[in-house]
């Protein structure tokens, strides 16, 4: 071992190089192993469901298929009866959908694949987990995370006024990374807490809020002081969007959207851009996330707003197990029983 190569920042420049350039090419391989194995898995799964349509073969088809293909490659993964099934589920699901949807999901792991089909129905909303594994390079566990979560739902569903006061494709992009509502179920906190309860408690979970959040987000502070002709203010919490090269100041309320809400963010919007805005960032843009929201009376808010702006909800949910969470009354039903008494 030579030590004195070791500390050489020269050497330390050179081999770091080498290794990225090893990464991806591991990456690269990956993918491409990926793709051939998933090419088979369509073609096996369009043969099978054509010769089980045409022919009287039961499912003791796909016994005998299982045992002829794992004796004839014993070193070849995949050829059990139960991915045999998942195989033809998998080709006669996407089947339905768009070429580019096919072309999609070889993009992604089996493991993805699997996961996506067992728990979305839905063609267009399978398309979009896929298209967001794609793009944020999600694991297989952050994807679980994200459809628990309802995102297809919840993404760009937010009031806004991006479509007025941002051009084209900023405008879009905005609309993007803003969800209503926000699922704050990593959190244990009251029902009842302040503003800064549920600052400190996110703070506390930054890395959870940031899954939240979405991708992109790069956290700045809390409680940024801003100080404008001798007088201080402070920023809830701020943001860098590395995609839309954006500050993004986001400001908590632990009670209903009340209108002068959006001037005090108009505000600090304000302040962002003449302080810390460079030549090189896009307008800074703000998030108002409340505890509860007419949609009818942010949209009067927001109408001359210039400074652009969305408003959304979130809610705190306890962790329970599925079967659980089912099972137990909701919180309108419990009132109605109450009011009865």
């Amino acid at each position: 071992m030579n030590d004195n190569l070791i500390k050489d920042k020269e050497y330390l420049t050179f081999i770091s190089n080498i290794k990225q350039q090893v990464q991806k090419a591991q990456i690269k391989a990956a993918v491409s192993v990926n793709k051939a194995m998933l090419q088979l898995y369509w073609s096996m799964g369009n043969k099978i469901f054509e010769k089980q349509k045409e022919s009287k073969w039961g499912e003791g088809f796909l016994i005998q298929l299982s045992h002829d293909l794992n004796c004839e490659f014993p070193k070849m993964k995949g050829f059990s009866v139960r991915n045999l099934k998942y195989i033809r589920q998998w080709y006669t699901f996407w089947d339905k959908a768009t070429p580019i949807g096919q072309q999609l999901v070889a993009q992604i792991p089996w493991g993805h694949n699997l996961l996506i089909l067992g728990k979305i129905k839905n063609i267009i909303e399978a398309e979009f987990y896929v298209k967001q594994v794609i793009k944020n390079n999600w694991s297989r566990s952050v994807l679980a995370h994200q459809i628990e979560g309802e995102l297809y739902l919840r993404k760009g569903k937010a009031v806004t006024n991006f479509e007025a006061v941002l051009p084209e494709p900023q405008s879009d992009l905005a609309l993007q990374i803003i969800k209503d509502p926000y699922h704050f179920d990593f959190l244990n906190i009251n029902e009842k807490h302040k503003e800064k309860e549920l600052e400190d408690a996110l703070l506390e979970q930054v890395t959870q809020f940031l899954l939240e959040l979405g991708s992109g987000f790069s956290f700045i502070g809390r409680q940024v002081k801003i100080s404008i002709d001798e007088e201080e203010f402070f920023i809830d919490l701020l943001f860098y969007h590395i995609h839309l090269h954006s500050y993004v100041v986001v400001e908590l309320k632990t009670v209903k959207f009340k209108p002068e809400f959006t001037g005090k963010l108009n505000f600090y919007i304000s302040a962002v851009d003449d302080i810390l805005k460079t030549e090189q960032d896009k307008p800074s843009i703000g998030i108002l996330i409340c505890k509860q929201k007419n949609k009818i009376v942010v949209e009067y808010a927001l109408r001359d707003i210039k400074k652009p702006m969305g408003v959304s909800e979130y809610t705190i949910t306890r962790n329970l197990p599925d079967s659980l969470r089912s099972s137990l009354p909701s919180i309108e039903s419990i009132e109605t029983e109450l009011d009865k008494k």
